[in-house]
Parts: structure tokens; C-alpha cells; sequence
């Protein structure tokens, strides 16, 4: 008997934990944490999150945190299979969405060929959390006909992204960048958006720990975003964030003065 007719005891549920903020989750997400028997958490799920699972859960740590020690993945897959098999109620709690850069689709596809019954419940990716919680949108009628998520992190032996190719696309079709795992690549990145044509004085936005108590960003241009960085220490899990939306932020901080001059002068 192969592993593709195996029965199926226990069910296996990938949930988007959000960007951090408890208040962000999804009801159905929370049904699903409060349900589970076996909890596999990722590094970036706040414990505020975690504290929503059942005392009898069995919590089991599985990191996943770019330029840190992570769980290799091929382990993850297995546990959740061998949980499942079980009879467990597995819930994979990740950071933000399960299909935005949370590996989702490479667990999804190992429990199916394993025969496992698996759901997926969707959670805010902080790509989106970031500018918002700034005032600005990611797509705009005016500056911005589209949003591209993007990773900044290449897999080892693969070449990554064409940063050039994609920033003639982003300048020429007006999209916002969003980025992903690339403050370890800042400086590459910058400098290849720049020679693919897209203008030094893009506004740009770095946002780190979105959504949280802690969160701190900064708001500069293509050509300043690493010396921005850098002088502002700021570091990982951040997201970047490049397009003319970036520009509102600024215009939006600037709002709640500006009430406050008008009021007076109609005191």
C-alpha cells in the first residue's frame, strides 16, 4: 500500500495567523486554532495568537525566519502527515497568508499526495497590513493600476527575480512593489529597480513588525531606501514597499496638524 492509499484519520488546516495583531485574524481562523489537538507554529506568530489554542493542544515550535536557524521543510511536511495519521487535528499556523510566500502550496501538495484531508484558511499578508496601517493603499485609479508581491529572498541555485525586467513593467504599467524578505538584499535591488528604468525618486516605504505594538517604518525614495535602512535601524521582518501610492503616507501624517491649525484659527 502506497502512501497515496493510506486512510486518512485526522485532518490537516493551514491557517493565516496575519501579520501579528490578534485583532486581525479571521473568525474562521480562530475556530480553527481553538480546535486544533497539534498546533505547528511558525517563528513570526505572535504569542498573543497562540494563546487562543486550547490547553489540551499540544504546541509544537517549527521555525521559519529568514537569515535565522529554521525546521527544514521536508521535516514540517512529515510531522503533519505522521500528526494526522494519528487522528490529530493538526492546525500549521503561519504568518500572514499560507499562499503568499508561507510554502502553503508545497504543504498542501505533500498531504494530498499523502492522502491527508487538508484546508486552507487565508489570513492578511503584511504586504497589505504594512501601508495601510500608514493611511495609503497598495492600488490607486490615479498612481497605481496594479500591486505586485514579490520575494526578496532568491531560492539557493536560483538566479531570483530580474529586478530590471520587472521595474520597466512596474513603471511603464504604474504598479506598487511589494516586497518580501529583502532587507538583506536592499541594496541589489535598489540598484537593479534603478537601471531597469525605474526613477531614483520613486517613493519608497520600509514598515518592520507590521501590525504590532513594536511596529516602526520609515518612508524615503528608490535611491535613498538602504541608506533610509540602515540610518533608521531598521531590519527583518520587514516589507518594502516601492510606487507612487507611497507618497499619501506622508501627505496623510501631515493631516491631523493641519486640522488642528484650522481649528485653532476658528477658535
Amino acid at each position: 500500500m502506497n502512501a497515496s492509499t493510506l486512510p486518512s484519520i485526522g485532518t490537516c488546516t493551514l491557517v493565516g495567523a496575519g501579520p501579528g495583531d490578534p485583532e486581525l485574524l479571521t473568525i474562521k481562523a480562530l475556530k480553527a486554532i481553538q480546535s486544533a489537538t497539534v498546533l505547528l507554529v511558525d517563528d513570526l506568530v505572535s504569542s498573543e495568537i497562540v494563546d487562543f489554542a486550547a490547553p489540551s493542544a499540544r504546541i509544537i515550535h517549527v521555525g521559519k525566519r529568514g537569515g535565522c536557524k529554521s525546521t527544514p521543510q521536508a521535516f514540517i511536511e512529515k510531522l503533519m502527515e505522521a500528526e494526522a495519521r494519528k487522528g490529530e487535528h493538526v492546525v500549521r499556523l503561519k504568518g500572514g497568508d499560507p499562499f503568499i510566500f508561507g510554502r502553503g502550496g508545497e504543504e498542501v501538495e505533500h498531504l494530498r499526495a499523502a492522502g491527508i484531508e487538508v484546508q486552507v484558511i487565508n489570513g492578511i499578508t503584511a504586504g497589505l497590513a504594512g501601508l495601510t496601517s500608514l493611511g495609503a493603499p497598495l492600488t490607486h485609479r490615479e498612481h497605481a493600476h496594479g500591486v505586485v508581491f514579490i520575494t526578496g529572498h532568491a531560492k539557493p541555485g536560483d538566479a531570483g527575480t530580474d529586478w530590471r525586467a520587472l521595474a520597466a513593467t512596474a513603471h511603464a504599467a504604474k504598479l506598487t512593489l511589494v516586497i518580501y524578505m529583502g532587507v538583506s538584499s536592499v541594496e541589489h535591488i535598489m540598484t537593479e529597480l534603478q537601471a531597469g528604468g525605474l526613477p531614483a525618486s520613486t517613493s519608497a516605504a520600509i514598515i518592520q513588525n507590521v501590525s504590532l505594538p513594536r511596529q516602526r517604518h520609515a518612508v524615503t525614495t528608490l535611491a535613498e531606501l538602504a541608506a533610509t535602512l540602515h540610518a533608521e535601524n531598521l531590519a527583518s521582518p520587514s516589507v518594502l514597499v516601492i510606487g507612487d501610492v507611497v507618497q499619501g503616507v506622508a501627505a496623510w501624517a501631515q493631516q491631523p496638524a493641519a486640522s488642528t491649525l484650522q481649528a485653532r484659527a476658528q477658535a
